[in-house]
């Protein structure tokens, strides 16, 4: 995974259910198929504040690299999927997940 900055990504503005089911489907891969299925592991609500994305539920707690709480999934303008996570500090980063991360 790349962090970068906010200021390069282009988000969209709204996102059809197409793109909605392909970030499940892009997540539900990426963490490893879970046999309960990616709602029961990390429910995801649409929502379309500041830019479109598929937001973890508030009561989820979903870790990643042991010390960063997952927050939403999106795919830019650039037809890139991003991640926002919560680093120990509160920090909101975004990361780039490349295909190979998933394969």
């Amino acid at each position: 995974m790349k962090t970068v900055s906010v200021n390069k990504l282009k988000f969209k503005k709204n996102l059809p259910m197409i793109e909605q089911y392909v970030i499940k489907n892009f997540l539900f891969q990426w963490i490893g198929r879970p046999t309960e299925g990616l709602d029961e592991i990390l429910p995801l609500d649409y929502t379309e504040d500041v830019f479109a994305k598929m937001e973890a539920k508030q009561e989820t707690s979903f870790l990643i690299n042991e010390d960063e709480h997952f927050r939403y999934a999106t795919i830019t303008e650039d037809e890139q999927f991003v991640i926002g996570v919560l680093n120990w500090n509160k920090e909101l980063k975004h990361k780039i997940i490349s295909l190979d991360e998933v394969c």
